[in-house]
């Protein structure tokens, strides 16, 4: 059986990564390209992480199904809503979407924490350490979407003017910057998870499984989609809950098959 990720030597079947670029370089890299850093920030990087392909197409095929139900609603939505304002549902549907995110960013400290607490006493300070880059990625997230009201809302009018012209145009490029980043670092926090693989690989499926029952939850408890028939309704609300929970115990299974690593195992050595 392989050695567990992240402990002992270096296993044979984790490819040999070429050695990175001076720090100087990366660093320009990242000022010069958003997509480039937002990879940095959200891609799990911890020395023997597991880097199996299927897993990664599991993680992929669980965001996608999300993705895939939240189209195909809200354009089923569009065509059966009273109002027919297209604008309306989106606007409705991205709200939810931003109420989501904060949920996660709420739940992700407490399901973690958990894990961290659970672990016996010397897993227990890998674990913490090991949760910064994590909560790291969550910090960047809140501060990129940060920028936005201070290029575009009213309040800050003030600074605004009085930063001048110059300061206006370093705002827009930040804004811009943090627009390409915010986008593709939320596509990579859904398929890894807030890069939570930096921890243990175990807590990525069960992060994904407890987040999307408490957003079906949530759901029925607000009394989301009204407009929505009661059977599409219940498939949806349903539906993404059993399809990424059912992703994350093949992920979990194939974990412990091929790569030894379960959840007793992470918790308690």
């Amino acid at each position: 059986m392989p050695p567990q990720a992240g402990w002992g030597p270096h296993p044979p079947w984790l490819p040999t990564l070429p050695p990175e670029p001076p720090r100087g370089r990366r660093i320009l890299r990242c000022i010069f390209n958003p997509l480039h850093a937002a990879q940095r920030v959200f891609r799990p990087s911890r020395p023997g992480v597991v880097q199996d392909t299927t897993v990664r197409k599991l993680q992929l095929w669980r965001t996608v199904a999300g993705v895939v139900a939240w189209v195909w609603l809200t354009i089923t939505y569009t065509a059966i809503s009273n109002s027919g304002k297209a604008a309306d549902v989106l606007s409705d549907r991205f709200n939810q979407s931003w109420i989501s995110v904060l949920v996660l960013i709420c739940t992700f400290p407490v399901v973690v924490g958990a894990f961290c607490a659970a672990a016996n006493g010397g897993l227990r300070h890998v674990y913490v350490r090991r949760a910064l880059k994590p909560l790291g990625a969550v910090a960047a997230i809140v501060a990129s979407m940060a920028t936005f009201p201070l290029a575009m809302a009213p309040e800050p009018a003030g600074l605004r003017d009085f930063v001048g012209i110059p300061g206006k145009v370093v705002i827009a490029l930040l804004a811009l910057w943090s627009l390409g980043f915010a986008i593709y670092g939320i596509g990579l926090s859904l398929v890894h998870v807030f890069r939570t693989a930096d921890i243990h690989e175990m807590v990525p499926p069960i992060l994904a499984a407890f987040l999307v029952w408490e957003m079906a939850i949530m759901d029925v408890a607000t009394g989301a989609y009204q407009n929505v028939p009661p059977l599409a309704r219940i498939a949806f609300m349903m539906g993404a809950p059993v399809t990424v929970t059912a992703l994350s115990a093949w992920e979990v299974y194939r974990l412990r098959r091929h790569h030894g690593l379960s959840l007793r195992a992470a918790l308690w050595g």
